[in-house]
């Protein structure tokens, strides 16, 4: 029953970035390659993070929350977006097109960061006596961040190498991405400021996270058209 319990929550977690894999032309295009590289300036990335947050972030003693320490970790935690604009704009690609390039380092980033952080708990807590729902909450927030990921690889992409954008696009493209980037600040605080329970926090990333998700498509969408006219 414990191994049961790890391979579904394992399944949860992980298995929707292989079906969006293979479920999109990613898989025809051959994507894979990008895909791992990104994961690797994942890595390299979260590297830097760490180093980082245990450079100027101060120990606390309890699990209060310190809008200070949560502001600094909001700045740091923009390293990330450092990384993807990296990954977009660095990288070698194959011949893919724009579209099919933000696909393939979102997913790449989303699950490098659900490997480096869920992958460990799983193996050690779900496959305990004791049922605990905490790992299939896991999973759901795991598919949370997927969608956050895609989402803000497609609007890095409008804004770093889309250059026919709208105008009037452009303030509420950084505002959507700046959303995003703290997203991580922000379910901290409703989980330690705010003291949200765990379920409520995943909830409010799932929701979130298709909202998010729906306005970056709408954007993406928009800001095809004139090239699509032209």
């Amino acid at each position: 029953m414990t191994m049961f319990h790890f391979f579904n929550c394992a399944i949860l977690t992980f298995g929707p970035h292989a079906v969006y894999y293979s479920a999109t032309p990613l898989s025809e295009y051959d994507t894979l390659g990008t895909s791992v590289k990104t994961a690797v300036v994942y890595l390299g990335t979260a590297l830097v993070k760490l180093v980082c947050l245990a450079t100027f972030l101060k120990v606390s003693e309890s699990d209060s929350f310190d809008p200070s320490q949560e502001l600094l970790k909001a700045l740091i935690g923009f390293i990330d977006v450092a990384g993807l604009y990296f990954a977009l704009t660095q990288l070698t690609h194959r011949n893919i097109s724009q579209n099919h390039k933000f696909q393939a380092v979102g997913l790449g980033w989303a699950f490098a960061d659900s490997v480096l952080h869920r992958l460990a708990p799983l193996w050690v807590g779900a496959r305990g006596l004791e049922f605990t729902w905490d790992y299939i909450l896991q999973g759901l927030e795991a598919n949370a961040n997927l969608m956050l990921s895609l989402s803000l690889a497609a609007l890095g992409s409008l804004m770093w190498l889309r250059k026919n954008k709208p105008k009037t696009l452009i303030p509420i493209i950084y505002a959507c991405a700046g959303i995003v980037a703290t997203m991580p600040s922000i379910t901290s605080y409703l989980r330690w400021g705010l003291k949200w329970h765990l379920p409520e926090v995943v909830g409010f990333q799932v929701l979130t996270s298709l909202t998010m998700a729906l306005i970056s498509w709408q954007l993406f969408s928009a800001c095809q058209r004139p090239s699509s006219s032209a």
